[in-house]
């Protein structure tokens, strides 16, 4: 069977390649730190790409197609991919705090991160410079699962609600889809930053 004829397929045969190339470079010593920054990242980049897709796609098509009289309409969208986008979307945004948490806590930094490198007896910049991040990564989890998911099952009529329930919905959901786009940009800086000595010397 070809593992690319399926999306699950194909995830497994990446790790078994990934895996393979790890042990063809590296040998069997296992570096914990970077395996869980490999999945902060795969989790991120679907988080990060999903947010993307959702504010720079299919937002601005699903307007276009509620304007278009004769066109085909956004049901297709809606019933179909946003639910499954959603599916990926939230437990993306879960699995990347998570791991960024694990990875703070295994640099034995979470708290000094947290509280932006203020714990200490001097100002610890690069604690600062990946705190920011994590809040920031804090911030858009919470409109993740709090604001955006509850929202859209209203608006994907997945829960029931009144028209005027929906379009309330849909104005919470905007709104803390395109906030986290704009804190993705300085978030990902940080992220970036922080592994590069900041950007700013």
């Amino acid at each position: 069977m070809n593992p690319l004829e399926s999306v699950r397929g194909t995830i497994i045969g990446g790790i078994v390649l990934a895996v393979a190339i790890g042990l063809a470079t590296t040998g069997v010593a296992f570096n914990i730190g970077s395996f869980i920054v490999w999945i902060h990242v795969m989790a991120g980049i679907t988080w990060i790409g999903l947010l993307y897709y959702f504010n720079f796609v299919q937002v601005p098509a699903l307007g276009e197609a509620a304007s278009d009289d004769g066109g085909p309409g956004g049901a297709g969208i809606t019933k179909y991919v946003a639910p499954r986008a959603l599916w990926w979307f939230r437990w993306g945004a879960l699995v990347t705090w998570l791991s960024g948490a694990a990875y703070l806590g295994h640099l034995r930094i979470f708290g000094d991160a947290f509280t932006l490198g203020m714990m200490g007896e001097s100002m610890n910049i690069q604690a600062m410079i990946i705190g920011v991040g994590a809040w920031f990564g804090t911030i858009m989890l919470f409109n993740v699962w709090v604001l955006i998911w509850p929202n859209q099952k209203k608006i994907l009529g997945m829960v029931e609600a009144s028209a005027e329930e929906v379009a309330k919905a849909r104005r919470v959901a905007f709104l803390a889809s395109r906030t986290n786009t704009l804190l993705s940009i300085p978030m990902l800086m940080s992220m970036v930053g922080y592994g590069h000595g900041g950007f700013f010397i």
